[in-house]
């Protein structure tokens, strides 16, 4: 089992920046994936950005965030953070932290992740 823990939310104006950071832990070994969700109210939940493929550190964003976040990790410590610039007030959203077992299956698709953090709200204001 993997736990997941975020932290770094909250409220921001638009334009300002946040730094969100998720923690794993128990079996990190199994960790083969690791990345950023968001699900805003009324919408679905969709990829931000991720390592599609932990150990080689290839990464991936969602359109919508290119050029304004990046992603970063503490590969020792299991640890990823999100680097958000720029924000909008459409980027107000729950984040979620997930992590899955292969680096096979999408990145981009919410159903094959194996582990989800509680989630942390970030709201940014117009």
């Amino acid at each position: 089992q993997v736990q997941l823990v975020e932290s770094g939310g909250g409220l921001v104006q638009a334009g300002g920046s946040l730094r969100l950071s998720c923690a794993a832990s128990g079996n990190i070994l199994s960790i083969n994936a690791m990345g950023w969700f968001r699900q805003a109210i009324g919408k679905e939940r969709e990829l931000v950005a991720g390592f599609s493929r932990w150990i080689s550190g290839t990464t991936v964003f969602a359109d919508s965030v290119k050029g304004r976040f990046t992603i970063s990790r503490d590969y020792a410590k299991a640890t990823v953070y999100l680097q958000m610039n720029s924000l909008k007030p459409e980027d107000t959203a729950v984040y979620y932290c997930a992590a899955k077992k292969d680096s096979i299956t999408d990145a981009f698709i919410v159903g094959v992740y194996d582990y989800w953090g509680q989630g942390t709200q970030v709201t940014v204001s117009s």
